[in-house]
């Protein structure tokens, strides 16, 4: 199973150096269009090659999607955190019974040996 997982990773990182390579012209990232560049007076630009546009958009696209996850799994994190905390009060007081009745069983059976 391991050697599987390297080769997947290995065929990942062979496709995304060949796209890395392909793409290596420079584009230029403006922040705002032309028209809003003139109503605000400033934009920002920013030269860069191709591949590292793609591959920043897929790592922020899969940073927002796990964070989007995490928020909404927080419900059912929540739930599991409150019954987690049931089970350990419930051990407690499973222990705290057994003892009592261990110590109650002592107390039977002396009275037990004293009355016969």
């Amino acid at each position: 199973m391991r050697y599987i997982r390297y080769a997947i990773l290995a065929i990942i990182a062979v496709v995304l150096v060949s796209v890395a390579l392909a793409n290596r012209g420079f584009v230029t990232l403006t922040l705002l269009p032309e028209a809003l560049e003139t109503l605000f007076g400033w934009n920002v630009s920013i030269g860069m090659p191709l591949f590292l546009v793609m591959l920043g958009g897929v790592a922020i696209g899969l940073f927002i999607g796990f964070v989007w996850e995490w928020i909404r799994e927080h419900k059912h994190r929540a739930e599991m955190a409150r019954k987690a905390e049931e089970v350990k009060r419930l051990h407690r007081e499973l222990r705290r019974a057994k003892v009592k009745s261990e110590e109650a069983d002592e107390v039977l059976a002396l009275v037990d040996k004293k009355a016969s």
